[in-house]
């Protein structure tokens, strides 16, 4: 067996340009088709410029593939990204109820965990079922929650304990749920034993875990435990079911009024809301704090603004010990430790124990002159400017609504 034998020059000259030393790195032609072909990265450059512009396109989903760009391209051509997609149950096999607090017009983070351990036991069964949220009117982000339907309770805030248990048991004994879940905490835990008591069925509080063949509940003093299939009513607490973090769901209106004839108790003859007085109360109660720090200078603004904004005025630790604001106002570590939905922050830079007594405040809100401030990184929004300017234009912009709103 013979093979022809190679030339070297002329393979040399092959990958020469022009026959001069100068070599070609066109290695698709030269070489062969076996090998890669080369990468042009200036193309690929204009494939991700936008509108040809030194801009360049940000794709934070990472899902979109490099456009190619050529001469002859558009320089508007773009990928859109697709949308996201909603789970739809369309003929659910059965139902499983969830009832939620929503107090203060949100979901809680129970509230959020109730609809995550209903939504596995939808799951569980054999056809699939559907979960139905009942909480009061205008809560959003029930979908994104886990919930196929939704029940709205129009004048909840209006009845007493008998008359919402009253009207959650016509809603149980119109669709027959497979099972019904409710918070163990505050008004949940009695409306749940009111309406099994009512209906006379069996009832399991206080789960300690549950699954979509098991619940399990601590009896004896935590010694023990009680286990068995779910029943139809149940109770957990805190922290014993993850909330549903899967593809939003449809959140769609049930059909069926189950409001009329029942929007109040008969035994409450009126009800008027009475307004607090924010300033009265002590900050570990409050839901909003609007706290003075050292860039703060002129303490009666702030109080005038505190009071424009209903929210109760609280102070880092210099301005306390500068005789300022009170003792009971400071805030942090060596002060007291906020539960606040929301926490106004202006002038504070955010020292460790200051960070220490916001760290349960869902919503932080910073204004201050150093974008590198600890309390910045903390906010979840902040306004980089001087609080002494901020505070009277802010007062004013809330003047200004409060006059539009009479």
């Amino acid at each position: 067996m013979t093979r022809t034998r190679r030339d070297p020059r002329s393979e040399r000259e092959a990958r020469s340009v022009g026959g001069r030393h100068r070599p070609r790195f066109d290695l698709g032609l030269a070489v062969g088709a076996s090998r890669r072909p080369r990468r042009d990265p200036r193309a690929e450059r204009r494939g991700f410029e936008v509108f040809a512009a030194p801009r360049l396109r940000l794709d934070r989903t990472q899902t979109l593939a490099p456009i190619p760009a050529g001469p002859g391209d558009a320089p508007s051509r773009r990928s859109e990204a697709a949308a996201p997609a909603v789970r739809v149950v369309a003929a659910p096999a059965y139902l499983v109820f969830a009832v939620l607090e929503a107090a203060k017009g949100r979901l809680s983070r129970l509230d959020r965990q109730v609809l995550g351990a209903a939504r596995l036991l939808a799951d569980a069964g054999e056809g699939g079922g559907a979960v139905v949220g009942i909480a009061p009117a205008g809560i959003v982000d029930l979908g994104a929650c886990g919930a196929d339907r939704v029940l709205a309770m129009t004048g909840d805030g209006e009845m007493s304990a008998p008359a919402r248990a009253a009207r959650i048991r016509a809603m149980v004994e119109a669709l027959a749920p497979r099972h019904v879940i409710f918070a163990e905490d505050g008004e949940g835990a009695d409306l749940a034993r009111r309406i099994a008591v009512s209906l006379r069925e069996t009832i399991l509080t206080d789960l300690v875990s549950l699954s979509a063949r098991q619940a399990v509940r601590a009896r004896d003093g935590n010694r023990t435990e009680m286990f068995g299939a779910p029943p139809r009513f149940i109770t957990i607490g805190e922290d014993r079911v993850a909330a549903y973090g899967g593809v939003p769901c449809e959140a769609r209106a049930l059909d069926g009024d189950f409001n009329a004839g029942r929007s109040a108790d008969p035994a409450i003859l009126s009800i008027e809301p009475v307004a607090g007085d924010p300033s009265a109360l002590s900050l570990s109660e409050t839901d909003f704090v609007v706290s003075a720090g050292n860039g703060v200078t002129d303490i009666e603004a702030f109080k005038a603004l505190a009071a424009a904004l209903s929210g109760t005025p609280g102070a880092s630790r210099v301005v306390c010990d500068a005789g300022l604001m009170p003792r009971s106002a400071q805030v942090g570590a060596s002060g007291t430790v906020l539960a606040a939905d929301c926490y106004l922050a202006l002038g504070i830079a955010g020292a460790p124990q200051h960070l220490q007594g916001i760290a349960a405040c869902e919503h932080v809100i910073a204004v201050n002159t150093d974008l590198h401030a600890k309390m910045v990184e903390r906010a979840g929004l902040a306004i980089v400017a001087d609080a002494q300017a901020v505070m009277p234009a802010l007062k004013a912009l809330v003047d200004e609504r409060k006059r539009r709103a009479r």
